[in-house]
């Protein structure tokens, strides 16, 4: 990997650090503390305020953390994601530069009364499918959806699309959600699915998702592997005045 920037390129210097330290990072160059910010800028002969915004960017996107007085670091979660805005799966891997990969279930009509009430509806369309990051079983995805977009869903390849995608081209708008996230046990065939152990736990994701008009346009449910998957949100006191 060359380990030299373009300043000539129209891309920003600090854009092309970040995906250079990203690059290095997913190769397993660096597996725990990364370069100093002294080390960095003498390396690629950049600024200091180069590598502030290149790192700062890594650690937006949770693939570096800060660790106060002792450096920056590779996160120990295989992804890291950032809450604060409504995404899919795939929009988190691939703002990750990782690669998503889909293994489909089942899927079909289903009935249950909890999550018709949720639905509006005594029957519903839901999706079941076990999520990868670089290949590797990180969550389990369980989507609910009202039957007349269940339907639209289903003649698709649901191995292959991300269903955020696919809903927003045929213009269903997911305008906001309210998202809850426990500790939880799976069971015994969802501990297999994921390559855990039965008394491991998960972390469980529960999300209703609405339209601009306030209809609920999906529920969903999702555990991850604790080991591999963290939520991260940033967060800002406010200061009285007085």
């Amino acid at each position: 990997m060359a380990m030299t920037l373009d300043a000539s390129s129209p891309i920003p210097l600090h854009v092309q650090l970040k995906e250079v330290l990203k690059k290095t990072i997913q190769m397993g160059e660096y597996t725990e503390r990364i370069p100093s910010e002294k080390e960095l800028i003498e390396t690629f002969a950049v600024s200091r305020t180069t590598v502030r915004e290149a790192v700062a960017a890594l650690v937006r996107d949770g693939i570096l953390q800060k660790v106060h007085g002792k450096g920056t670091f590779v996160t120990s979660h295989t992804v890291n994601e950032w809450l604060g805005s409504l995404r899919g799966f795939t929009e988190t891997m691939e703002g990750m530069g990782m690669k998503p990969g889909i293994r489909l279930l089942r899927h079909g009509v289903r009935k249950n009364p909890k999550i018709g009430k949720i639905l509006g509806a005594s029957k519903y369309y839901s999706v079941e499918r076990l999520r990868f990051a670089e290949e590797e079983a990180v969550a389990l995805e369980r989507t609910h959806y009202p039957l007349e977009i269940g339907l639209k869903l289903a003649k698709y390849d649901l191995n292959m699309i991300a269903l955020y995608g696919v809903l927003e081209a045929d213009g269903i708008i997911l305008h906001s959600a309210e998202q809850k996230i426990t500790a939880a046990l799976p069971t015994k065939k969802d501990a297999q699915l994921l390559g855990i152990k039965a008394n491991t736990a998960v972390l469980a994701t529960e999300r209703i998702t609405w339209d601009p008009e306030g209809k609920v346009v999906e529920y969903y449910y999702t555990i991850f592997r604790a080991d591999k998957y963290a939520f991260c949100v940033k967060m800002r006191r406010k200061i009285k005045t007085f």
